[in-house]
């Protein structure tokens, strides 16, 4: 019979996660903010660079998509690195690259040039997005988590959202002081991760042992419950990390991932050249596409949230994952199906939000299962090869759209591909709970032995 928790003992955790919770997720929230701008910058500069450097659709989706080539060789070190020398160090490290290498994107001279910097700013970056999710499953018990994860990846979608407004608006500063409005975005946007850089050395903790806002009694509350959760059946701590590799339920969550990000990146870099065929300024075009990203936004707090208030376990809880990913692979279908600019844009809005809110869930999978170091790689391998999905995407539709002459229709292809992610979710989903249930058997004995 499972021990009953007092109610200074329920006070004391609900204290803790609300301090972690203010303290720790609005610093990386902004990281993950001004992160996404400059990942997601290309797709306004495309509006204007793309001429100015006699490039093709998709000669310039390659360039777009190495990114992804760079961030996926790298990311696996470099969260095993993070495990090792502390977030602190690492992120600020990872934001001063890549801020130093957007602000080098404003001096592309030409298409070579423009290869090699996308590259690098995958290398620069890779490791963050599953170095926080390794450094939740530091400061955050396994319940909290997907909510969490939702919160953190608001971030992307408010980046969108900014990116939209101000990516349009610096495209109007076209000739100020002898730059380009394209070459604008890269230098306006790659600043702020300079000084950001600044800010995360002298506040971020490196985990809940170092930092000063928590109590004693917090803190051993926090490292309590974390640990014990590590302990329970099922988790593997590798005595070489890079074996989480080949742990047969990260290569399932890395293929099956691969669809989430092939959908979310294809339709955020595709969106702004979209809204344009409907005829808009570059202003307009800016702020219309704020839209998508908010109603995004709130799928991505509602969905983990009500994930959270049910309790959601088993078939339930994939249905979280599941659910997302069809609703936007629908609205995905029907932004090419259905007539009138104003009705193809609300299905891309309800596309947004079901691509973007599938992942907060399924992000608090790994946690059930690796620990140590072995998260650390595990959670990036799973990131790396679904980030591929950032690279297909990335040529594959402006390769479309070429063929095609049309806008809209990219969006057939990542509707299937959304959809057949959805269908292999749930399938790999229910697979991890046979397996977790068969674990749970041996531990149980040894327990009652």
């Amino acid at each position: 019979m499972a021990a009953q928790t007092s109610p200074a003992e329920t006070g004391l955790g609900e204290s803790t996660i609300r301090t972690v919770t203010l303290r720790l997720m609005p610093l990386l929230g902004l990281m993950y903010l001004v992160a996404y701008v400059d990942r997601q910058n290309i797709s306004y500069a495309k509006l204007e660079m793309v001429g100015a450097l006699g490039l093709s659709e998709t000669a310039y989706g390659l360039g777009a998509s190495l990114f992804f080539l760079g961030y996926f060789l790298f990311e696996v070190p470099a969260n095993v690195f993070l495990e090792k020398v502390g977030a602190r160090i690492w992120f600020a490290r990872i934001m001063f690259t890549w801020g130093l290498v957007t602000i080098g994107l404003g001096f592309t001279q030409g298409t070579t040039m423009f290869y090699v910097l996308r590259f690098l700013l995958g290398v620069a970056e890779a490791g963050f997005f599953p170095g926080v999710l390794f450094a939740l499953t530091l400061w955050f018990p396994q319940a909290h988590r997907a909510r969490m994860i939702g919160w953190f990846m608001i971030a992307s979608v408010l980046a969108n959202a900014v990116g939209a407004a101000v990516g349009g608006a610096l495209l109007g500063l076209d000739g100020v002081w002898g730059f380009a409005g394209w070459q604008w975005v890269f230098l306006a946007t790659g600043f702020p991760a300079l000084i950001l850089a600044v800010v995360v050395l002298f506040v971020l903790p490196d985990g809940p042992a170092t930092a000063p806002w928590l109590d004693a009694a917090q803190r051993t509350w926090l490292t309590r419950t974390i640990e014990a959760e590590k302990t329970g059946a099922g988790h593997v701590d590798h005595s070489n990390p890079f074996a989480a590799l080949l742990d047969k339920r990260v290569m399932m969550l890395a293929g099956v991932y691969i669809c989430l990000p092939l959908a979310a990146y294809g339709l955020s870099y595709w969106l702004p050249t979209v809204v344009k065929g409907f005829g808009v300024s570059n202003l307009a075009n800016g702020f219309i596409n704020v839209i998508p990203w908010l109603v995004a936004g709130i799928a991505l707090w509602w969905v983990p949230r009500h994930a959270a208030r049910t309790n959601a376990t088993g078939n339930a809880l994939t249905w979280h994952v599941v659910a997302p990913a069809l609703v936007g692979a629908a609205g995905l279908a029907l932004s090419v199906i259905l007539p009138g600019n104003t009705v193809k844009f609300v299905c891309l809005c309800v596309a947004a939000a079901g691509a973007f809110s599938a992942q907060p869930v399924f992000w608090s999978m790994p946690g059930t299962f690796l620990r140590g170091a072995s998260a650390a790689a595990g959670i990036a391998a799973i990131n790396s090869v679904g980030n591929l999905g950032g690279f297909v995407a990335q040529n594959a539709v402006p390769m479309i759209r070429d063929a095609t002459q049309s806008n809209l229709v990219p969006m057939l292809f990542l509707s299937a591909c959304l959809a057949l992610g959805a269908g292999l979710m749930f399938v790999v989903l229910s697979a991890l709970r046979r397996d977790a249930a068969r674990r749970e058997v041996p531990a149980n004995v040894a327990t009652a032995g």
